[in-house]
């Protein structure tokens, strides 16, 4: 029942953007980053990259707003989505978005992602928008409770 705007994300979202990743990045052990590696992220730091990925032919950063506030986000080389918006249908939206945008790139070949042992949430996503796993890397995480986890790689052909 909630509404909810995919777009482009602009100069305007760079603090949402980095309260959005303290957040997010709390929620669950299964992203890359800690909310305190994003702590000394700055507002102009946000900025620049917004910009970068804005002016990029090969990067793409999209903001998923639902309420008022960032929900979720992706990138060619990223998707985050806070927990309150799970099993809601925006992470397929937002690779179903993402796919759109690179098989309009004639330079992209491929989508490549990897995932983190146990989070078969994602894994079930990444399957149905339709990866499918090309490697183990085995014991490559660290999380902070010292729980070693396998990360998983995960390719997606191009289709034209």
């Amino acid at each position: 029942g909630r509404t909810a705007i995919l777009r482009s994300a602009n100069e305007k979202d760079a603090k949402a953007l980095i309260e959005y990743m303290k957040k997010s990045t709390g929620e669950t052990d299964f992203l890359l980053r800690t909310p305190e590696e994003c702590e000394t992220r700055t507002i102009e730091q946000e900025i620049d990259f917004i910009n970068s990925c804005n002016l990029s032919d090969t990067h793409t950063l999209l903001v998923c707003e639902a309420g008022g506030k960032i929900a979720g986000n992706c990138m060619v080389w990223w998707i985050g989505l806070l927990s309150e918006f799970w099993n809601q249908g925006i992470g397929t939206r937002m690779f179903r978005e993402m796919i759109k945008i690179t098989e309009s790139n004639p330079n992209i070949l491929q989508m490549e992602l990897d995932f983190i042992e146990g989070n078969s949430r994602a894994r079930a996503l990444y399957e149905k928008m339709g990866f499918r796993i090309t490697g183990i890397k085995f014991n490559s995480i660290r999380q902070n409770d010292g729980t070693l986890r396998n990360e998983y790689s995960m390719i997606r052909e191009i289709s034209r």
